[in-house]
């Protein structure tokens, strides 16, 4: 038997290795939020079925030899899969996440001992503990809190310290809905040609990553400090703000985005504008007037604000005169006071457009010659997965419009789709899972989606299933061929009919790609 013991506990402690790799996972990816995390926990855990195995065999109730012998099997091979499997977005194992495996494998390994102390007969019953391990797991960050909060302190005071150090150094705040990941890396560009500038990298947009940016990357030789400010919930921007006090701020726009957790769209508005609240009398705001949300709302007076819009006669920065080509995009740039000129890049769409134009905007405040301006934006380089084209050695081309999809953004994108060049017998082909975290409107959403789809593709493939009846709605109501609706579980799937199905000429949008904790 005591073999038999071993056997079990050794795949036990591979598949329990597993989920607990798997929750952590999937709450850092809600941002080591409890309510997050219940929301997903919600709507299904994928080791259900595993957990179950594991208590019936421990259980003894698969008495038979072999049917026991393919269960202990089947959990190791269910273990070994989920750590050889490779999601979007990886797990990073940060010094928290480390925190937390060890006090998921203490109170673990303390519920083991309890049950073999006190109720030695029913020591199988902690097998059980697979059907509840995400309650272990949120249990376990209870308990690290005290430390957390202690050890997040500590750096917090450490970054305002550093940043104390540089009286001098110039913030500039940029928030949005979208847009401002792309407007963060234009700035940072064009402020180069004169500045010795740092900005945020990658998505370190909270206050952690804030944070981390200053105590491991800024320097005293820095001048300027470009700081993306994302947001969940009311407060978060104004939290980043306390910490670095900026003097610039950019609201590239006011969306719909994570309605699930702001509540409304005047909660985003207000969120994004804690930005503008923060910045001082001599500050200056840039607010993108494209966004009805922003171009609506009352002014705020205590400091200088700028609008930029295309075409837009009402805003102080207007691009206009913009022509597209297939080598390059050229729009003229009109502002009181600022020269006529004409800009060329290699950058597509809209939202690129009006994401140089705030830029553009910053760099005439900070007195950027002209001619450095346009040879910075000459030389700016597609973001990838944000509408970035390539055109494979296959003839197909790709425009890539993968990361962080919302309305406004999907609308430019198809127009990009809709308007390109194509040779006789190609195809306009679009993949996405639609929008998600948008509340009650997000059906609403998705559904208007499918209806943009079909005035600018002619095959649609619907990823994933969370949007898959809205978006399919709206294609069929605007009159799209049923037969190019091709519904695909997943982005593998997806990729396989493209697969087959492609030929020479074809242009493939991929409009968003929605993260492993989504179905």
């Amino acid at each position: 038997m005591l073999w038999i013991n071993i056997i079990f506990w050794v795949a036990y402690a591979m598949l329990w290795a597993a989920v607990v790799r798997y929750d952590v996972h999937m709450f850092q990816h809600n941002s080591y939020r409890e309510d997050r995390y219940a929301r997903w926990f919600g709507s299904g855990h994928k080791f259900g079925r595993a957990a179950v195995i594991a208590a019936l065999t421990n259980m003894g109730l698969f008495s038979n030899p072999i049917i026991w012998g393919l269960s202990v099997i089947t959990m190791a091979v269910i273990a070994w899969r989920e750590f050889r499997t490779v999601y979007k977005k990886p797990i990073v194992y940060t010094m928290r996440v480390k925190r937390l495996f060890l006090t998921a494998a203490l109170l673990t390994a303390a519920a083991v001992g309890v049950a073999l102390i006190f109720i030695p007969k029913y020591t199988h019953m902690v097998a059980l503990a697979l059907l509840i391990m995400p309650v272990v797991m949120l249990a376990a960050n209870l308990a690290n809190k005290p430390l957390e909060a202690a050890i997040s302190r500590w750096y917090y005071n450490d970054a305002k310290r550093i940043l104390r150090s540089m009286p001098d150094l110039k913030i500039i705040g940029v928030t949005g809905s979208f847009g401002k990941t792309s407007t963060k890396h234009y700035l940072y560009r064009i402020l180069s040609e004169r500045y010795n500038v740092l900005m945020t990298p990658g998505n370190f947009n909270t206050t952690l990553g804030v944070i981390r940016t200053v105590r491991e990357q800024l320097k005293p030789h820095h001048q300027i400090f470009i700081v993306e400010m994302g947001a969940k919930q009311v407060g978060d921007i104004k939290e980043i703000c306390d910490l670095v006090h900026p003097t610039i701020g950019v609201v590239t726009a006011v969306g719909e985005m994570h309605l699930e957790t702001f509540g409304s769209l005047e909660n985003v508005r207000r969120t994004k504008f804690e930005l503008i609240d923060a910045l001082p009398a001599d500050g200056l705001a840039i607010v993108n007037m494209e966004s009805e949300a922003i171009a609506t709302a009352e002014r705020p007076s205590h400091c200088r604000v700028i609008g930029y819009g295309v075409n837009r006669p009402k805003a102080e920065w207007s691009a206009e005169n913009i022509d597209y080509s297939p080598t390059q995009t050229s729009f003229e740039v009109k502002a009181e006071g600022y020269a006529e000129q004409v800009y060329t890049t290699h950058l597509a769409g809209r939202g690129n457009i009006l994401n140089l134009l705030a830029a553009i905007a910053v760099a005439d405040y900070f007195h950027i010659p002209q001619a450095l301006q346009k040879r910075a934006i000459r030389q700016i380089e597609q973001i990838e997965h944000r509408l970035s084209i390539k055109r494979t050695a296959g003839g197909i081309t790709i425009i890539d419009d993968a990361y962080n999809s919302n309305p406004a953004g999907a609308k430019m994108a198809l127009e990009v789709l809709r308007d390109f060049q194509r040779v006789e017998g190609a195809r306009r082909i679009v993949v996405t899972p639609g929008f998600v975290e948008m509340g009650q409107s997000q059906y609403r959403n998705n559904k208007q989606l499918g209806a943009d789809i079909a005035s600018a593709a002619d095959i649609a493939i619907v990823v994933n299933r969370v949007n898959r009846d809205a978006i399919a709605e709206g294609l069929r109501e605007s009159g799209f061929n049923e037969d190019n609706i091709i519904l695909a579980d997943s982005f593998a799937e997806a990729s396989a009919y493209l697969a087959k199905s492609m030929r020479m000429g074809d242009i493939v949008l991929y409009e968003n790609d929605l993260p492993d904790s989504f179905k």
